[in-house]
């Protein structure tokens, strides 16, 4: 998934012309949202994974924290950084945004017996629980709406300027 920066380019595409040569053996997952864009990439899966993982981590940070520091500057989001060693998936860094809801009862009572059962040790963790078995279980239908919304900012981004002309006046 790719956002947009203030010229329309995507932002994996502005990764991609600064991330440096070799950095990741193939080209990295981006994603971004409205507070954090994640650069995961995969390593050499050749060592152990605790091993690896440090040691990209610890010889790569320089060259990486230059490139966070522009996205920063240009998107007005954090930049998270992880990679891919094998199946294993591991983030160095990455924000715990607040999201704030109002629940009925009846959906309290979900989160409380997650809770109850151990599953989550409190409702923030059983609702962050709920919101990945969905992401988990639900993979395609919401790849069709992120490509249907990609598709509906493009059209925007196409159509006329909604603004009122200058020299209109009001009915």
């Amino acid at each position: 998934m790719t956002g947009s920066g203030r010229t329309g380019e995507s932002v994996a595409a502005w990764f991609a012309e600064r991330l440096p040569e070799g950095l990741f053996e193939e080209t990295p997952e981006i994603q971004a949202d409205r507070e954090e864009i994640t650069v995961v990439g995969r390593i050499p899966a050749g060592e152990s994974a605790e091993r690896a993982v440090a040691e990209f981590r610890e010889r790569t940070r320089g060259e990486r924290m230059a490139v966070a520091k522009q996205a920063e500057r240009r998107y007005g989001r954090k930049v998270s950084w992880g990679v891919l060693h094998g199946d294993e998936r591991v983030m160095f860094t990455h924000l715990a945004v607040p999201a704030m809801t109002r629940l009925r009862q009846p959906e309290r009572q979900v989160l409380d017996t997650l809770v109850a059962a151990g599953v989550a040790r409190s409702r923030s963790d059983a609702l962050a629980w709920c919101v990945r078995q969905v992401g988990d279980n639900a993979d395609a239908w919401l790849g069709d709406l992120r490509e249907a919304l990609r598709h509906v900012r493009d059209v925007r981004e196409q159509g006329p300027d909604t603004a009122p002309p200058a020299d209109a006046t009001p009915e």
